[in-house]
């Protein structure tokens, strides 16, 4: 069984909305779960209440999380919103509501464990030494996911604007600037160290270049975080969003503003980057917790 205006759905995440393959193929899995659920017990709407709490515990027998349940609710609700434009009624947009989710801060990486990533990152081949500094300042500087690094052009860097142009999730471009040091290093790893691990034979437009001398995949990018995080003495491989965490969290605390900081990270709503203001208060509760004399006065009379 499928669902009405199934196909003209996937068409338009696809070449209106531009999500990306994985986005579409997540829309898929969720939307296919409700389908599961109507086929299983013969249902043909949700208008009957009764029929909600089923839905939400056959997600549960499914293995599903809270978090995950709230994805495919809001896959659906998207997807009858989509119903609706096209002049079908819904009422399951009416009576689906995702259950409200525990909201857990990002993990960040500091910037001590930045420097320890970096010098476990330094190899004796002194071009792939300079690609691997040039991909954790990407990372950590410029706040980049996995799929916006890899898909740097050489064409994305303006050497005489000191930006480079990210293509973010739905298609969107946003051009960040360059720090002194990124843009540096960037030069030189252009001029000295690309055309080395291209070979002299590449003809890939690719930024960045892996030890083949191909565009790296994001099983190069974990392979590379996963050896220097062994290198560096952590317990388990740094992810790769952590960086992104990282960045947004020391511009925070550095005093950059939501607005410049939602700009660099390319969130389409301000509430995503809202986020962060927590992660900061959360650090300076650390702090006080750790440092202040207060915090060691376990008995005070009132």
């Amino acid at each position: 069984m499928t669902l009405p205006l199934w196909i003209d759905f996937f068409d338009d995440l696809q070449h209106v909305r531009g999500r990306s393959q994985n986005t579409i193929m997540a829309y898929r899995r969720d939307i296919e779960m409700f389908i599961k659920f109507k086929d299983k017990f013969k249902i043909t709407n949700l208008t009957d209440n009764k029929k909600i709490p089923e839905f939400y515990e056959f997600m549960k027998t499914e293995g599903l999380s809270q978090r995950s349940q709230a994805r495919v609710i809001s896959s659906l609700r998207t997807y009858f919103k989509f119903c609706e434009t096209r002049g079908m009624k819904s009422p399951e947009l009416r009576e689906l509501r995702p259950p409200k989710v525990k909201t857990t801060l990002p993990k960040i990486l500091t910037a001590e464990e930045f420097e320890k990533l970096f010098i476990s990152s330094v190899v004796q081949d002194q071009p792939k030494n300079i690609r691997n500094q040039l991909t954790l300042l990407f990372l950590y500087g410029l706040g980049c996911r996995v799929s916006e690094l890899i898909g740097l052009n050489i064409n994305d860097f303006s050497a005489t604007e000191r930006w480079v142009k990210v293509l973010g999730k739905g298609r969107k471009e946003r051009l960040i600037p360059l720090t002194e040091t990124l843009y540096e290093i960037l030069e030189k790893y252009l001029t000295d160290s690309r055309p080395s691990l291209a070979h002299n034979h590449n003809t890939d437009n690719s930024l960045l270049l892996n030890d083949r001398g191909h565009r790296p995949s994001r099983i190069d990018i974990w392979r590379w975080l996963a050896s220097w995080s062994i290198k560096a003495g952590f317990d388990e491989p740094v992810h790769p969003h952590r960086f992104r965490h990282g960045c947004a969290t020391a511009l925070l605390e550095g005093g950059a503003d939501l607005r410049s900081i939602q700009m660099l990270l390319g969130h389409s709503s301000i509430q995503t980057t809202q986020i962060y203001t927590s992660v900061s208060t959360a650090t300076a509760q650390k702090a006080i917790d750790e440092h202040h004399p207060l915090s060691k006065m376990k008995d005070v009379a009132i």
